[in-house]
């Protein structure tokens, strides 16, 4: 299961008491995923959704304020890039009823989907939060991947989203998370708007915020993995390329030293090139700090690299540089 299921069964888990903060909740779903259809019978209106387990869920809550039943339904043409649609169907007889308390048409009837959350609906802090539960389980997706046993890194960022046909009612949404102090972004992709969070400690505080508790601890732990993994690789890319930089030192060295014997002997160095020279020459593979543990001669880190200094500078002068 994706990482945003999860945390919308987390949602359902716990039901809704108190009738305006469902009312909230179920505005905002149908603000994310609600559409109006009219037939012989009236006023219809459905929420498609691939999100199945929330029929449980909403028709306990309808039936509470409305004292109806749902029906579930799906359909061949539901059927998208291998992924199943579900219709959630409203009896008509409470559709008109239910699209006025959410406020999604005017009071009058008339049939104008208003796009704009209505601020008698978000009045206090928790339809607030209720709009935005609802909003989330209706349109909310993720490409959070958690890293699994034995994987090395993880396939994807930070990434939440809530996408929509509606701008407006995403700037409304993006609104109520800043009153909660939760930076988003609107962006467009291809016919439909994009509100997204990328920044982890904000998608943890928008979990926190819909009641998806223990998706909260997950990407805690998550993050703490990440960073941790990075902090290894991070000493590990140091490690390697001391090691290079050791090899690379070491070689030049060596080369310059058995050019010089070749072309005058290592006798014809002063005395104590001739010692570090030999050093070398016993210790191609160690660092410099090796080295001085391994001389006898009494030395500084820095007093040793001055006659391997002297050494190339040798070496280069016998090859005409």
């Amino acid at each position: 299961m994706s990482f945003a299921k999860d945390s919308k069964l987390q949602i359902l888990e716990r039901e809704i008491e108190d009738a305006d903060c469902a009312q909230a909740f179920l505005s905002g779903l149908l603000h994310a995923s609600g559409t109006i259809t009219k037939n012989n019978e009236g006023i219809r209106l459905d929420i498609v959704t691939d999100f199945k387990e929330i029929f449980d869920f909403l028709n306990h809550l309808v039936c509470k304020l409305y004292g109806e039943n749902l029906t579930l339904e799906i359909s061949d043409d539901y059927i998208i890039n291998k992924t199943t649609y579900y219709r959630i169907k409203f009896p008509c007889d409470i559709s008109l009823q239910i699209l006025k308390d959410c406020a999604l048409i005017p009071t009058n009837g008339d049939i104008v989907f208003l796009a704009e959350i209505d601020k008698n609906i978000i009045a206090d802090d928790e339809t607030k939060k209720n709009f935005i539960k609802g909003a989330y389980v209706g349109c909310a997706t993720s490409s959070i991947k958690l890293s699994t046993l034995g994987s090395q890194s993880p396939t994807t960022g930070y990434h939440l989203e809530f996408s929509s046909h509606n701008r407006v009612f995403l700037e409304g949404l993006q609104e109520l998370l800043q009153y909660f102090d939760i930076t988003s972004k609107i962006a467009t992709r291809k016919k439909i708007f994009v509100l997204y969070l990328k920044d982890s400690e904000a998608i943890k505080d928008l979990l926190a915020l819909v009641g998806a508790e223990q998706s909260v601890l997950e990407l805690s732990d998550e993050m703490a993995k990440r960073d941790l993994r990075n902090t290894v690789n991070r000493q590990v890319n140091c490690i390697n390329a001391n090691i290079n930089k050791t090899v690379e030192a070491s070689l030049k060295q060596i080369h310059a030293i058995n050019y010089i014997n070749k072309k005058i002997g290592l006798e014809s160095l002063p005395e104590d090139l001739q010692e570090v020279a030999v050093l070398r020459l016993a210790n191609p593979q160690e660092s410099m700090d090796e080295l001085l543990k391994l001389s006898t001669i009494k030395l500084t880190k820095s007093g040793l690299n001055h006659r391997f200094r002297r050494i190339l500078k040798i070496a280069d002068l016998l090859r005409g540089n």
